[in-house]
């Protein structure tokens, strides 16, 4: 049994992935259809980093013009006015409810996600999970960070912790510091880890995998 699990927490713990990538769309309605699908493409490739290197990237490398710091923040604003009363309401991940009322008595639980850190909490606490969690970490700290972080506090050796995520920015993270990893790949959805990965389509089976590898 690891010595604590770190969720991420968009399409882990809550159905809230398509809801980011309406707002995506939504913030960059204006701009050429090309744009907005590349901008797209790259958003749903690097689930997990934080909206504003999304956005840097956007405008860097697909719209070729300068993002100034007012833009910026201005970008951030309206993609959280679409998203977080959105999330808040959201349905959860099969599972995962569940699993958390289970076993966050058992061991301790934490999130590592790329929403910005403040925004973040707020959700937890509206969704009424603050209880089930030891700490609640987002961006602009890098996953792998976190990790480290969170393996400090716990006195254990980053190996000692297992990362639950459903994108490749978790599993390079759990990668880089020598954590276990479970990916969640809901069914249709294209498996973006390698074949050796272990996979779930949600998180009502984890219990059950966590208790076989023990």
């Amino acid at each position: 049994m690891p010595k604590a699990i770190v969720f991420d927490f968009d399409g882990v713990i809550l159905q809230s992935v398509d809801i980011k990538t309406r707002a995506f769309e939504s913030v960059f309605s204006t701009e050429a259809p090309e744009a907005v699908a590349r901008i797209l493409d790259y958003h749903r490739a690097h689930n997990g980093i934080s909206r504003y290197e999304k956005f840097r990237h956007a405008y860097r490398e697909i719209l070729r013009r300068p993002l100034g710091a007012d833009e910026e923040k201005a970008l951030g604003e309206r993609y959280n006015a679409t998203v977080e009363d959105a999330v808040s309401v959201c349905p959860y991940v099969p599972g995962a409810r569940e699993f958390l009322e289970a076993r966050h008595a058992l061991t301790p639980f934490f999130v590592a996600s790329g929403t910005p850190q403040e925004e973040l909490r707020r959700i937890v606490e509206r969704r009424g999970l603050s209880g089930f969690f030891r700490g609640v970490f987002g961006s602009p700290t890098k996953k792998d960070m976190i990790l480290n972080a969170v393996a400090a506090e716990i006195s254990c050796a980053p190996s000692e912790l297992l990362m639950v995520g459903d994108a490749t920015t978790d599993s390079d993270a759990a990668r880089a510091v020598g954590a276990s990893f479970i990916g969640v790949v809901p069914p249709g959805e294209r498996n973006p880890f390698p074949p050796d990965a272990r996979i779930l389509p949600d998180l009502t089976g984890l219990g059950a995998l966590l208790d076989a590898s023990c």
